[in-house]
C-alpha cells in the first residue's frame, strides 16, 4: 500500500506541474492533485479535502496571513507614491550608461536595495523595468537580458539570502523554528556573495559576447517605444528610503514581532509620503486587497503539502531524505524539491517547514542553520517555467520563455544552488 500510496504522489504532483504550465490556476489543480493523492492512497476524497487539506491551509493563513497584509500594504504605499521608483532611479543614475558592466551593477545593486527594503519583489519589477529600458537602449544592450538581471538582485540575496530581510520567504520559518529574520548571519552572507558574484560575472561575459557578435538593444523589445520613465512626482531619496530604514530597524535591531515592524513601515511611509499620494485611503485598501490571493496561491499549496504528508507514502520520501547525508543537505534538498513541484518559494517552503520541521529540529541541528539554508533553498528550483513570478515578469517586460528564461534560470536556480553547495559545509563546519 505504501508504494501505491507513493505512486499517488508522484502522480498528484505530475498533475500539479503539467497542469499548471497548462496555465491552470493553483486553487483549481492544488485540490485537484490532493483528490489523486488521497484516491491513489484508499483514503476518502471529501475527508482528506476537509481534513488534512484544509487543516494546511487555515494553519498558513493563520500564522502568516498579517505578514502578506502588512507587507502587501507597505510595498503598495512604496509604489503608489513613487518612493521605490526614486529609490531606483537614484542608483540608477550614479552608474550612468558608459560601460555595460556598471548597468548590470546598477540594476543587481537597486533591486537588491529594494527587496531587502521591503519592498514586494513584485513592485520591484514595475519601479525598475521602465528606468532599465533608457538605460539597456542607451548602452545598446539586448532587452533580453534584463529579466535574468533584475532577478539576480531581487530573487536570490535580498529575498532570502541577507539576514534581516523582511521578505515572507525569511519570516516563515520563525513560526516554526523560534529563530528571527537575522537567523544564521554568516551563512546568509556568503551564500549572498557567492550567488551574486557568480551572477554578475556570468551576465558581464554574456552580454559581451552579445555585443561582440554585434546584437544590441534594437528589436529585442516589443515594447521599446516606452522608454519614459514618466512626470510623476517623486519624493525625494532620503524620505523614499526612510519607511524602509524604519522597517529593518524595528525587525531586526529592535527585533519587533515582524507584523509590528511591518506596522512601523506603513505608518512611517504614510507619514512621509501621504503628499504623494493621489488617494491614501485607496492606496492601503489595494494593497490590503492585493495580499489576498497570494496568501490564498500559497495556502493552497500548503494544503496539497499536507495532505501528502498525512498518506503512507510519504514515509517512504521521509526515510529516503533521512539517508542524504548530513541533515543540513536533507533540508536543503527537501525544500528545493517542494519549492520546484509547487512553483511557488513560499508555499513549497511552508509545507516542507509544517511537515519537516519538528523532525530536523529533533535530530538536534541548529534552529538558525534551518532557517537560513531552507530561506535560502526556497529561492532555488521554485522558478521553475510554471512559475507565477516568471509568468508575470516576463509579461510585463515583452518577453518570451525562449528568449528570457535560460538567464531566469542562470540567476534564479543555478547561482543559489552554487551558494548552497559552498555554505552547507560551512554551516556543518561552524554549527
Amino acid at each position: 500500500m505504501e508504494y501505491l500510496s507513493l505512486v499517488g504522489i508522484v502522480i498528484g504532483l505530475f498533475v500539479l506541474v503539467f497542469l499548471a504550465l497548462r496555465g491552470w490556476h493553483i486553487l483549481l489543480i492544488a485540490p485537484l492533485s490532493a483528490a489523486v493523492v488521497l484516491l491513489m492512497s484508499g483514503k476518502g476524497v471529501v475527508d482528506g479535502l476537509s481534513g488534512p487539506y484544509m487543516d494546511g491551509f487555515i494553519g498558513f493563513a493563520k500564522n502568516l496571513f498579517f505578514i502578506f497584509w502588512g507587507g502587501a500594504i507597505f510595498a503598495k504605499v512604496m509604489d503608489d507614491s513613487g518612493a521605490a521608483k526614486s529609490i531606483a532611479t537614484a542608483i540608477l543614475k550614479l552608474t550612468g550608461t558608459s560601460r555595460y558592466l556598471y548597468v548590470i551593477l546598477a540594476i543587481v545593486i537597486s533591486t537588491l536595495l529594494l527587496t531587502y527594503g521591503g519592498v514586494s519583489v513584485w513592485v520591484v519589477v514595475f519601479a525598475i523595468a521602465p528606468i532599465a529600458r533608457a538605460m539597456f537602449r542607451d548602452s545598446d544592450i539586448s532587452w533580453h537580458f534584463f529579466p535574468g538581471i533584475l532577478v539576480l538582485g531581487s530573487w536570490t540575496a535580498g529575498m532570502t539570502m541577507l539576514p534581516g530581510t523582511p521578505q515572507v520567504h525569511n519570516i516563515i520559518p520563525i513560526k516554526y523554528l523560534g529563530t528571527n529574520t537575522t537567523a544564521a548571519p554568516l551563512i546568509g552572507v556568503v551564500a549572498a556573495v557567492v550567488c551574486l558574484s557568480i551572477g554578475i560575472l556570468y551576465f558581464n561575459w554574456i552580454v559581451k559576447a552579445s555585443k561582440t557578435k554585434g546584437c544590441g538593444y534594437a528589436g529585442t523589445d516589443p515594447k521599446e517605444d516606452k522608454i519614459m520613465v514618466g512626470d510623476q512626482k517623486l519624493p525625494g531619496m532620503i524620505i523614499s528610503i526612510i519607511p524602509s530604514a524604519a522597517l529593518l530597524v524595528c525587525m531586526n535591531v529592535f527585533k519587533l514581532n515582524p507584523f509590528l515592524a511591518f506596522c512601523a513601515g506603513i505608518v512611517t511611509a504614510f507619514v512621509l509620503l501621504w503628499n504623494y499620494l493621489e488617494t491614501p485611503l485607496k492606496t492601503a485598501i489595494d494593497g490590503a486587497v492585493g495580499s489576498a490571493i497570494p496568501l490564498i496561491n500559497t495556502c493552497a499549496d500548503v494544503g496539497f503539502g499536507k495532505v501528502v504528508s498525512t498518506v503512507a507514502g510519504f514515509g517512504l520520501i521521509q526515510a529516503a531524505l533521512q539517508h542524504l547525508g548530513h541533515g543540513y543537505v536533507s533540508v536543503a534538498v527537501a525544500t528545493n524539491i517542494m519549492v520546484g513541484v509547487t512553483g511557488s518559494a513560499s508555499g513549497g517552503l511552508g509545507i516542507v517547514m509544517e511537515v519537516f520541521s519538528k523532525q530536523w529540529l529533533s535530530y538536534g541541528l541548529d534552529p538558525s542553520v534551518i532557517h537560513r539554508i531552507a530561506a535560502i533553498a526556497a529561492g532555488g528550483f521554485d522558478t521553475m517555467p510554471h512559475n507565477g513570478a516568471v509568468i508575470t515578469l516576463l509579461a510585463v517586460v515583452g518577453l518570451t520563455h525562449k528568449e528570457a528564461y535560460k538567464h531566469i534560470f542562470v540567476s534564479s536556480v543555478i547561482c543559489p544552488v552554487i551558494a548552497l553547495i559552498v555554505v552547507i559545509p560551512l554551516a556543518i563546519m561552524i554549527y
